[in-house]
């Protein structure tokens, strides 16, 4: 059949509505029509029609005759360039093809984006032949020609966005943004500075979130439906409504191309001339996020911690559909973050956004969309991205300069049962995310608030009962309850509370270790309570004596039979050559926490403490090489600058003239009560030259 034939037969095929298998020869013939036409006026009728055509609208098939649209110019103009190519080697006989050149044919194809369609319908062929023309590093055509197709795509795609136009349809949003998102990477930045980004965010948002997208969640609800029970097991079949629905979602061109997007949309955000406009994206997140967790929690499958999976889960669940699933919500979580990771740069750039009524409004809406998103980048380290870092850190810089708008946001993301650990691992969870803001904003709350809003949630999970397991997400709590009590404790007006709490907290650290927590952690954690209670913080004056009653306990513990002499097991992550330079024993960790915590002892007691370190160094039962890794600990807080110059000073009188030497050395027995020759050098004496 000729073109001109075959150009009839397809137009009078465009106005009446055919089956799936007549639908998709009709795009076949588009394209070849597309490709071959010679005449200028043909192709733009040709789009014309296409455009209007009942054939293809009228049918419901949505974004996905969008994407066709897309496809068929992207096509076409690849092979007219080809044909170009051909037809400029004049040996070779050209095989069939239009003859236009790709600037005439991109012309020709303009010319037919009219009246008798709408904007976002021009959009669609106008990203097409953008990208088969200039896609991979192509450069198919010249300079003038690619600027007003880049031009024409962005007049289209602002046009789009802002609707108005005389149509008894509004725009729909998801193929504005799957067109634009395919031809953003191929604009100029001065095509990009003319883009309507006011106009672009809602239009973007609705997209990615809405029924073309992420259809706000659902997805996650409808799971519940298909979960059964087998056994002690719960079994979610690939071959369920709910996973089969899943995979469809990850093939819609919205969302498999969420990384794209989300630049996209974040550039938009950054660019955009209403700040009103930005803030209004951000609500949209919380809002998404927000149905996004409701729906999890509705999910019965989020009843299980991560460490229960292998267990309650069926094999055939964790190898094909739990893996499916947390992969598209880690994608999503990528995807969110991008966009407010934007958001909140723009607020430390934009004079509208980082005033202090706004500045501290953004900052937490930005902290309860990473609250939302917390069950999927809490999961094995989802969140160890820099975006991440860079959106959560910076949000809450901002919002602890606000001591209310801090008091505040606490006190709403609070779990509603204070004082007891939720049962629901999804609750508990959140708490996670609750302790680890806590430990960062006490610095400019007021005592009563850091006592209510921190040090009292944090207890809950301190005073757990001794000796009962704890899972991989009770370890974190726990340390998290940890890091929010001696941050709050650290800070200057909390001296009271301090004061108050610390006895109880040293009692919390003794019963939780060696179980709960490393030696690492002890010692830290100890050393930090001593610095707080030392000079110059003003507990130190109110209570004098509070230091060294809690020195006393650990010497108490330190002596031999009061702790364990047995070499700790390494805490898990621990590589293997840390864990054969340094062997710690119960006995010995508590030594080393006696002269981690010197440097900060008042200069009153500071040398009776010494000594009496010393002696307790020289009472570490087991590995005589956990004696000598004490002592080279001690002789590092005498030399390398830890101590500040007036107890340095005090410090080397007592090793050289006051018998520091050698009860560090040899304890209260001499050197270890063996008879020697005069001026005899012992293993311990060549230990100590080294030194």
């Amino acid at each position: 059949m000729s073109i001109d034939r075959l150009l009839t037969t397809v137009l009078r095929l465009y106005q009446d509505v055919h089956d799936e298998a007549r639908t998709e020869q009709i795009f076949s013939t588009t394209t070849t029509l597309l490709a071959n036409l010679s005449n200028p006026l043909n192709v733009s009728l040709l789009t014309s029609q296409l455009l209007a055509a009942p054939a293809i609208w009228t049918r419901g098939d949505g974004m996905r005759a969008c994407y066709r649209i897309i496809s068929i110019y992207n096509t076409a103009a690849m092979h007219v360039r080809k044909h170009e190519l051909e037809h400029a080697k004049p040996k070779i006989p050209p095989v069939s093809g239009g003859g236009l050149r790709t600037d005439a044919w991109a012309a020709a194809v303009i010319g037919g984006a009219d009246d008798l369609s709408s904007r976002w319908q021009h959009l669609l062929v106008l990203s097409g032949i953008l990208m088969g023309l200039e896609s991979g590093n192509r450069k198919s055509l010249s300079s003038g020609m690619r600027r007003t197709l880049e031009l024409t795509v962005v007049t289209a795609a602002n046009l789009a966005a802002r609707g108005g136009e005389p149509v008894t349809a509004p725009t729909p949003a998801g193929p504005v943004m799957m067109a634009l998102n395919y031809a953003f990477p191929l604009l100029s930045e001065a095509s990009r500075a003319a883009l309507d980004c006011d106009a672009l965010i809602p239009v973007a948002i609705k997209a990615v979130f809405a029924a073309a997208g992420l259809q706000d969640g659902l997805f996650l609800g409808a799971i519940n439906l298909d979960v059964r029970q087998t056994g002690k097991q719960f079994m979610w079949s690939e071959s369920s409504p709910s996973f089969l629905h899943l995979r469809l979602l990850e093939q819609k061109p919205l969302v498999s191309g969420l990384g794209p997007l989300s630049k996209l949309l974040g550039y938009a955000i950054e660019h955009a001339r209403d700040a009103n406009a930005v803030l209004r994206a951000q609500d949209d997140l919380v809002t998404f996020t927000a149905k996004l967790l409701q729906h999890w929690q509705t999910n019965k499958l989020s009843e299980l911690e991560i460490s229960e999976e292998e267990v309650f889960l069926t094999p055939e669940t964790m190898q094909t559909t739990w893996t499916v699933l947390w992969q598209q919500l880690k994608k999503i979580m990528y995807g969110v973050v991008a966009i407010l990771q934007s958001v909140v740069a723009r607020s430390l750039l934009d004079p509208r956004l980082r005033n202090d009524i706004t500045a501290p409004v953004v900052a937490a809406k930005s902290l309860a969309v990473l609250r939302n998103l917390y069950f999927i980048s809490s999961r094995n380290g989802s969140d160890a991205f820099q975006v991440y870092a860079f959106t959560y850190f910076t949000s809450l810089d901002n919002l602890s300069r606000y001591p209310a708008a801090s008091a505040s946001f606490l006190r709403e993301i609070r779990s509603p049962n204070p004082g007891t650990i939720p049962p629901h691992p999804l609750h508990r969870t959140l708490d996670l995310f609750y302790l680890n803001v806590a430990e960062h904003l006490p610095l400019h709350l007021p005592p009563e608030a850091c006592d209510t809003l921190i040090v009292q949630p944090a207890i809950t999970y301190l005073a757990h009962e001794a000796g009962a397991p704890l899972s991989p997400r009770m370890v974190e709590l726990f340390e998290a309850a940890h890091s929010a009590v001696l941050s709050a404790l650290s800070c200057p007006q909390n001296g009271p509370l301090a004061a108050e709490l610390a006895p109880f907290y040293a009692e919390t650290l003794f019963g939780s270790f060696p179980i709960y927590i490393s030696p690492r952690q002890f010692r830290i954690a100890f050393k930090t309570v001593m610095q707080i209670l030392s000079p110059p913080f003003p507990v130190a004056a109110s209570h004098p004596h509070l230091a060294e009653a809690l020195l006393e306990m650990v010497r108490f513990r330190a002596q031999p039979g009061a702790s364990s002499s047995a070499p700790l097991p390494p805490p898990p992550g621990a590589e293997q050559s840390q864990t054969q330079e340094v062997v710690m024993s119960e006995q010995s960790t508590l030594v080393m926490t006696l002269i981690d915590a010197l440097p900060f002892l008042n200069l009153a007691i500071f040398e009776e403490w010494m000594m009496l370190t010393a002696l307790a160094l020289n009472s570490i039962d087991g590995d005589p090489a956990m004696r000598d890794a004490a002592r080279r600990r001690f002789w590092e807080v005498l030399v390398i600058g830890e101590m500040d110059v007036e107890r340095a000073a005090i410090g080397v009188a007592w090793w050289g003239t006051k018998g520091g030497r050698e009860a560090v050395l040899y304890g209260t027995g001499g050197r270890d009560g063996r008879a020697m020759m005069s001026g005899a050098i012992n293993q311990q004496d060549r230990a100590t030259r080294v030194l």
